[in-house]
């Protein structure tokens, strides 16, 4: 099944976020960490946060985009765990219990946004807040067709 990692392919995200996630951590759209803030808390950091980055399931820090890979049923299981964790220790999720099940709809939610998108292929997120609420809108960036059998985007860093 696929699923989205996180990808840097240059620092920008460590200087433009409040924290920036590792690059290949498995990663969710995470817009529930801002449903406690009003528009006049998104300011600098945390405005580039809501404004455009997924969340990172290790650090629990953000990415501006992810590439789609292929994952198992191992690896969802322990993100469920992880994310349910961070859920009880970060949002006061009453059971470990519930807060895995938010933690599933978050998974099932990323899921099914990567479903229908090619391997390697990599995702960008735009978050704006409307008089009905936050609004997502999300962007393919298809592999090129030069990089047709590579299964994950490398940089190389040339500073």
């Amino acid at each position: 099944m696929k699923f989205a990692k996180t990808i840097r392919f240059d620092k920008s995200d460590l200087n433009i976020f409040p924290l920036a996630s590792e690059e290949g951590e498995l990663a969710i759209v995470g817009t529930f960490n801002f449903y406690n803030l009003k528009q006049d808390d998104l300011k600098g950091k945390v405005k580039q946060a809501f404004s455009n980055g997924f969340m990172g399931c290790t650090t629990f820090g953000y990415s501006t985009l992810v590439s789609l890979v292929n994952i198992k049923e191992k690896e969802l299981q322990q993100l469920k765990t992880n994310l349910g964790k961070f859920l009880i220790d970060n949002f006061g999720a009453p059971s470990q219990e519930m807060a895995e099940e938010a933690a599933n709809e978050e998974i099932n939610f990323m899921l099914d946004l990567c479903k229908n998108h090619e391997t390697g292929s990599l995702l960008s997120l735009s978050r704006t807040w409307e008089t009905d609420g936050i609004k997502e809108k999300f962007r393919n960036l298809p592999k090129a067709d030069s990089c047709a059998e590579q299964k994950i985007w490398t940089f190389v860093d040339e500073s």
